[in-house]
């Protein structure tokens, strides 16, 4: 839930921390980078690599700050008007498809796992997203505590 009392700084005047946070650099520079009370998920990485903050830290303080983690880079929320944008497409690579059953937990594939998996064969991480709902494979949980 979006706190009433936070404005974006597309309504002209910037966020400011709740008071408990008050003298958080993390939340400071994460309520910065944020526009409508949302912070794109790849913005939200930047903002952790430049604080050397790790994505569970960043996902517990977008939460206290109330803001919305926005355009997941899997492409399974944030997104308008259709929420996700994951679309089913089997993979052009039997590796990765043998990738991704071996990366699964709990019959799911954590997120961290996907861009790992990305990473591994140089492709976009809507490519591993895509071949998982294909593949009927639920991605979970979100590095950042989304989902």
């Amino acid at each position: 839930m979006v706190s009433m009392s936070l404005k974006s700084k597309n309504s002209g005047a910037p966020q400011s921390p709740p008071p408990d946070l008050k003298d958080n650099p993390l939340a400071t520079r994460l309520l910065e980078g944020a526009s409508d009370n949302e912070l794109a998920c790849a913005r939200a990485f930047e903002i952790g690599k430049e604080t050397s903050a790790s994505p569970a830290e960043i996902g517990r303080t977008l939460d206290l700050c109330s803001v919305r983690i926005s355009k997941c880079q899997l492409g399974l929320f944030g997104y308008v008007p259709h929420k996700k944008i994951v679309k089913p497409k089997p993979s052009q690579d039997a590796q990765i498809e043998a990738a991704i059953g071996n990366g699964l937990a709990d019959k799911r594939l954590p997120c961290r796992t996907a861009w790992d998996i990305a990473s591994q064969f140089n492709v976009p991480k809507m490519s591993v997203s895509n071949a998982c709902e294909a593949m009927g494979v639920k991605i979970k949980p979100c590095q950042l505590g989304a989902f």
